[in-house]
């Protein structure tokens, strides 16, 4: 059994993925606290409703008939990073890089992993459930 091929599995393997993806940004944006001009980067937030609600189809559509269209089905691709464009605070050598606003993002994405993590497996569980193998 493929999970990649159920609609919920594959938009929390992307929402892991995004998840990953911001950690690296904000551990570079750590790691860059006393760089002189640095600017702090975060990714375009992950977007549930625009992932079901966009016209192109992100979602598969299921096919009854030979003769029915299929649809396109988009991958998810690597998030788009973007300046953070709300400091408040700027050191005399340029640097904005706020600590605490980023050791607040960093908790809230491993709040976030683990609870993608957990409904993961609970699904997981409810199909073997399902299937009488969790027995």
């Amino acid at each position: 059994m493929d999970l990649n091929n159920i609609t919920l599995f594959g938009l929390m393997k992307g929402k892991l993925k995004w998840l990953s993806q911001r950690q690296e940004v904000l551990a570079q944006n750590e790691a860059n606290s006393d760089t002189p001009g640095y600017r702090p980067h975060d990714l375009k937030a992950f977007d549930f409703k625009e992932m079901v609600q966009t016209p192109q189809n992100k979602i598969n559509m299921a096919v009854a008939d030979p003769q029915h269209l299929q649809g396109r089905r988009q991958r998810l691709g690597v998030a788009k990073e973007i300046e953070d464009s709300r400091n408040y605070e700027t050191s005399p050598d340029g640097n904005s890089v706020v600590l605490e606003e980023q050791m607040t993002k960093i908790a809230e994405t491993q709040i976030e992993h683990r609870m993608i993590t957990e409904l993961y497996r609970k699904q997981i569980s409810m199909i073997k459930t399902a299937l009488g193998k969790n027995r």
